[in-house]
């Protein structure tokens, strides 16, 4: 198989001083201080972070508050948050992985519960549905790479509980059919909505029609560098994770039920904030780059390039082709090609989730048969989509991948 992943789900930001100043805001001389400059190269960054002023003085005021934690900076966030995700309910935790445990908890899924999930994922998926006690099961994938609806029928057992579909990249799954399947089964539906922030099935942003959970990890298209979210349509589930996160504390010292530290930091929920208010301009600048390098990639010998299926709106949290055997070199190959011309790409994902040698006779961890997904991971790559990309690096992205898959 191929080689193990790097241990975060996503390329750590850059550390680039130039990378986090906010174009938008950012005062001119300091981004031409050499300072700053002499942290920059050529290199196409698969992925950049933009920190600007707002997140400063947002942080430098809680600081000042001496309210570190706490405070009123989360509840702030939830709301905001909720609004533009048009949920009920949203409640903030430590991070993404535990946005996904939270929101399993929350459920009363736990063990000798099935969930079933795809096998093309970040290993917290995963790694969520075995720490609140449950056993994974695995649908394959659909052409456009999320889980299949068409597959779920099959799998399901009289311990099955829950659906984990992923909106893999920023693309929701195919929701409408995985709604009604689980629905005509009394089956609970939870997202892994971690890549998918802003993302929509037709008018309806992801997250709003039940329960979600996303991440907001360092380089998602929006972050605090480590936290979570998780939506709720139900009150009682909302209820039911408040109390999780806290310790299952409703009143001070009045504990109703076991719980957990899943908080969120005021500071975090800071820089959250500021990142979440510029959410549409950033997906905006993500799906104009997306739509550049499809147009200047299409056309190549046995490379397939992510589509949209129709009613959706993809987030563009990364930008993955596959590399097909149609093609005169393999993914290997052209992610050495972009390496060699200073362009980040890597596989998302090498592997599929449980195909780790900890998984293969994990009890907790039924391996089921995937024929699409097995063939799909070894052709993904992704290629810089953010939104720091200028029109030079695109076309330097274009004409990289069209010398290596044509002058062979």
């Amino acid at each position: 198989m191929p080689a193990d992943p790097a241990p975060s789900e996503d390329p750590a930001p850059t550390s680039d001083p130039a990378a986090l100043a906010d174009p938008a805001t950012a005062d001119p001389a300091a981004l031409a201080d050499p300072a700053v400059m002499a942290g920059c190269d050529n290199r196409i960054k698969l992925t950049r972070v933009e920190i600007g002023r707002q997140e400063e003085e947002a942080v430098l005021a809680v600081l000042r508050s001496g309210m570190l934690a706490g405070g009123a900076l989360v509840a702030e966030l939830e709301r905001a948050f909720a609004s533009a995700h048009r949920a009920a309910h949203a409640v903030a935790v430590s991070n993404g992985t535990t946005a996904l445990v939270a929101a399993l908890r929350a459920h009363g899924i736990g063990a000798g519960d099935e969930v079933i999930t795809t096998p093309l994922t970040f290993v917290a998926t995963l790694n969520a549905i075995i720490e609140a006690g449950a056993v994974a099961r695995f649908a394959d994938i659909a052409d456009d790479l999320t889980i299949d609806p068409a597959q779920l029928a099959s799998l399901v057992t009289p311990r099955t509980r829950a659906v984990l579909p992923v909106h893999l990249y920023g693309l929701p799954a195919a929701m409408a059919e995985i709604s009604e399947f689980a629905a005509a089964r009394g089956l609970t539906v939870i997202e892994d909505a971690a890549q998918a922030h802003g993302a929509r099935v037709g008018t309806a942003p992801v997250g709003s029609a039940g329960t979600a959970a996303f991440s907001f990890y360092g380089s998602k298209n929006i972050t605090c560098g480590e936290g979570g979210i998780v939506t709720a349509a139900d009150d009682d589930i909302a209820r039911r994770l408040r109390l999780l996160r806290n310790h299952g504390m409703g009143q001070p010292y009045d504990y109703v039920l076991p719980g957990y530290n899943y908080r969120l930091t005021d500071l975090q929920a800071a820089i959250a904030t500021a990142q979440l208010a510029r959410l549409p301009r950033i997906n905006a600048s993500r799906a104009a780059n997306a739509g550049r390098l499809s147009d200047g990639l299409s056309g190549l010998p046995g490379l397939v390039l992510p589509a949209v299926p129709p009613g959706r709106v993809h987030a563009w949290h990364l930008y993955v082709v596959q590399v097909t055997a149609a093609a005169p070199i393999d993914r290997d190959q052209l992610g050495k090609c972009l390496d060699a011309a200073g362009i980040d790409a890597r596989p998302y994902y090498p592997a599929l989730v449980h195909d780790y040698a900890c998984y293969r006779d994990h009890p907790q961890v039924i391996i089921d048969a995937t024929p699409r997904a097995c063939r799909a991971v070894r052709e993904v790559l992704a290629l810089p989509v953010h939104p720091m990309l200028t029109s030079d690096d695109i076309d330097r992205i274009v004409s990289c991948v069209r010398t290596a898959l044509t002058d062979v």
